[in-house]
């Protein structure tokens, strides 16, 4: 570090960092271990896991935003074995592998090296096999621990630094806005025509209306819980004959997806709630649904948001279908496109008015006028069965959502529609809509996909859904079938071959 005695602030600085050393407090902070993990600030030559085997890294990895281990997608070698890709966690004492639960949990199944302060003495009834190799860094730091801390203590886990960006941001760097936009505007349209080629595929085997239902229950699944949501629309059928209310719907899905408790308890019987009503509805229809209900295993509830809870968004297909005019609703405001897209082109002309954005805003909130349900008597109100009632009501559906839901399914299905039936004018106007749409709601692909190839953290460098949705499927395309070192990654040549022709 370059001596700065005549600095104030950097001597209470450092003084204060000094201080906190002294403490009884553990020290390093783990957080401190993770930032000196990803800068890699260790005698990179002298590495050796606990049992004297030499530790090789060529990526540490990404800093993980959803759980699990801390550091995923590594690239390693341990000893004489081949270089794998794999997790890194980190502790400060080999000791927290057990005492945090790694070893039940299924997350930590692929983690190649435990990273930890110091390591220690085995204990005997430890199994070494079933543990991943042991680094301890303590003795390989590249410089004072307390100097680290200083340099490194307000350093971002989630900013990459430049050497660990992917072989194609010096060349995505070469190209000017015009052609990064091109590139990631044709990116996008092979994205949504594939949506649009799947959703085709399932219309002709179960018609339009079922394959718009599966792929909404689809995208109220999330990630979490894709397959079950797909499994209760495959069922729509048989559990929204004969209903009449969203309230019996609700009772209905909530059955069959195996998320209304097996028994009421003694209070819960006694008293007169949402839960009691829905029950007793389901109870006398169980046995005729019995062989289409889902185990509640096929559900993950571990880090969801409460407004993504699967009883909450099942709440929310049930008013969809309790609408019989849900899908023409969507058909109309579909036509209705058209109409505002002309319109649309005469306003462009006039664009620093603001005219075209306000009427992306407009056609936005036209669709949450059709997706968001009424005020519900319960789902309003709370998360859960087991939540208490909010302050406010909160609406089942918002802004956010609306744009997932109009990229990802309402769109390309449209776009299907009218590529089958051969209607240029719709097919034209859907596009058009696809690709001003404004930005969705920043997610983990975005955020690591953004500093990897784009080597930066700020999301207003995608302006527009479309945008987010061709940077995906680079990541798809490429990203996935690479790894963290872009080993025999193809793109930055395409993007080199791209300059010279977008």
């Amino acid at each position: 570090m370059i001596p700065q005695t005549e600095n104030f602030y950097a001597q209470w600085r450092s003084q204060t960092v000094a201080a906190s050393c002294l403490r009884d407090e553990p020290f390093p902070a783990e957080r401190l271990l993770q930032a000196i993990w990803q800068h890699q600030r260790l005698k990179r030559g002298e590495l050796k896991a606990g049992d004297g085997k030499t530790v090789r890294v060529f990526h540490p990895g990404f800093a993980s935003v959803e759980g699990g281990p801390d550091f995923c997608n590594a690239v390693l070698q341990i000893g004489d074995d081949t270089p794998r890709s794999g997790d890194v966690e980190i502790d400060l004492r080999a000791s927290g592998w057990r005492a945090h639960g790694h070893d039940r949990n299924k997350n930590f199944q692929n983690v190649l090296l435990h990273v930890v302060w110091e390591n220690e003495v085995q204990s005997p009834k430890s199994n070494a096999q079933s543990l991943p190799a042991v680094l301890p860094l303590k003795n390989v730091l590249d410089a004072p621990l307390a100097e680290l801390s200083l340099s490194l203590e307000n350093e971002p886990l989630r900013s990459l630094p430049e050497n660990l960006r992917g072989k194609c941001s010096a060349p995505l760097r070469e190209l000017d806005e015009a052609q990064l936009t091109e590139l990631l505007r044709q990116a996008a349209l092979v994205r949504f025509e594939n949506k649009a080629s799947a959703i085709l595929v399932r219309a002709k085997n179960a018609g339009w209306e079922q394959a718009l239902w599966e792929n909404l229950f689809r995208a109220l699944g999330y990630k979490h819980n894709v397959w079950p949501m797909q499994n209760l629309a495959e069922t729509k059928s048989r559990f929204s004959t004969g209903a009449n209310s969203a309230f019996e719907l609700q009772s209905r899905l909530l059955g069959v997806s195996g998320l209304l408790p097996g028994e009421l308890t003694r209070a819960q019987k006694s008293s007169d709630t949402y839960l009691r009503r829905a029950w007793d509805f389901w109870w006398r229809e169980r046995d005729e649904f019995e062989n289409c209900i889902l185990p509640r295993a096929a559900w993950k509830f571990h880090g969801l948001r409460p407004a993504n809870h699967p009883q909450r968004r099942l709440a929310l297909a049930s008013h969809w279908l309790a609408d019989r005019n849900f899908i023409s609703k969507i058909e109309a405001w579909a036509v209705g496109a058209g109409q505002a897209s002309r319109l649309s082109l005469i306003l462009s002309k006039k664009s620093e008015t603001g005219a075209t954005p306000v009427l992306q805003r407009e056609n936005c909130a036209a669709l949450l006028k059709i997706l968001q349900p009424p005020t519900d008597e319960f789902w309003s109100w709370h998360w859960t069965f087991k939540s208490a009632r909010m302050k406010k009501p909160q609406p089942l559906l918002g802004c956010a959502r609306v744009t997932d839901l109009a990229v990802n399914v309402i769109l390309p299905w449209l776009w299907a529609r009218s590529v089958e039936g051969k209607n240029k004018n719709i097919r034209s106007e859907v596009e058009r809509r696809f690709f001003a749409w404004p930005a969705a709601e920043d997610n983990s692909v975005l955020k690591l996909a953004r500093q990897r190839l784009l080597g930066t953290s700020n999301a207003r460098i995608l302006k527009t859904a479309a945008a987010q949705q061709g940077l995906m499927q680079i990541v798809r395309d490429f990203c996935e079938h690479s790894n963290a070192v872009c080993e025999n990654c193809r793109f930055p040549e395409l993007v080199r071959a791209a300059k010279s022709t977008l």
